[in-house]
């Protein structure tokens, strides 16, 4: 029986993505010490998330706003704290003086955290209310359709990626991530071409040759699979990419059939 590869988590990838300083950054034409301040203060999240929590925290004390706010709820995200860091940012995208993209992209950000705090009804539902503020916003469904796969609705998640590439055909994860859920439901035709899509546009995409590795492999294509896990490690040996496809690669030598 053939042994099936390690598959990766595209929702995590999503995530890893996503929690960023976009939402304020445009405030820098209103106050450029403010603005130097809060992409300082979303740097230090990355690294220090406590103490970038602490000096959110003080800052808004200090008549910091929605930026500071903002970062707290980015740094509790990063403090793995995604119950509260979710709440923040609902509470951030109610604003009515807000532009809609604005608030669309704060849901956007508290769903996924939703989704890390293993809630995807909760993420479904918040994604659901961004597209409706901006349904003509591509990523809301990519981000959506995550949560769907995420819950086992592949095909749900399929129609999600469909109106994403309809409004950006030009849509790198929405494809990747077409093809990955195609391939949860067997449709590996589909897949290939959704992959065949990125490929052509990106040559080396490592996520996408790892993809289409692990399809070829599930249809028996050992030796095509090979060589794309081959070529993810060779360009890009320290990269999770070329780690999954070292551990389908050993996966495929150790059972054979």
């Amino acid at each position: 029986m053939l042994s099936k590869p390690i598959t990766p988590l595209w929702c995590a990838v999503l995530f890893t993505a996503s929690i960023v300083s976009w939402p304020f950054v445009a405030d820098a034409q209103e106050n450029e010490s403010d603005a130097e301040r809060y992409s300082a203060c979303i740097s230090l999240s990355e690294t220090n998330p406590s103490r970038s929590f602490d000096d959110a925290v003080a800052w808004r004390d200090l008549g910091g706003g929605d930026a500071a706010e903002h970062c707290a709820a980015v740094s509790l995200v990063a403090l793995k704290h995604f119950r509260a860091g979710a709440e923040r940012l609902e509470l951030l995208a109610e604003n009515p003086t807000d532009s809609i993209f604005r608030r669309a992209g704060l849901l956007s950000q508290a769903a996924q955290a939703w989704l890390l705090d293993q809630q995807p009804e909760r993420a479904y539902a918040t994604l659901t209310t961004a597209i409706q503020l901006v349904p003509e916003m591509a990523s809301l469904y990519v981000d959506r359709s995550a949560v769907r796969a995420d819950m086992g609705l592949y095909s749900e998640a399929v129609a999600d990626l469909d109106f994403a590439i309809d409004l950006d055909p030009l849509s790198v994860d929405a494809y990747l991530f077409r093809a990955s859920a195609n391939r949860y439901l067997e449709n590996f035709d589909d897949a290939l071409r959704d992959l065949e899509a990125v490929l052509n546009y990106e040559p080396t995409h490592l996520d996408a040759l790892l993809e289409r590795g692990i399809v070829r492999r599930l249809q028996g294509d050992d030796a095509s699979a090979r060589k794309d896990w081959v070529w993810v490690i060779e360009l890009g040996p320290d990269t999770s990419a070329a780690t999954m496809a070292r551990r389908n690669l050993e996966i495929m030598d150790v059972n054979p059939d």
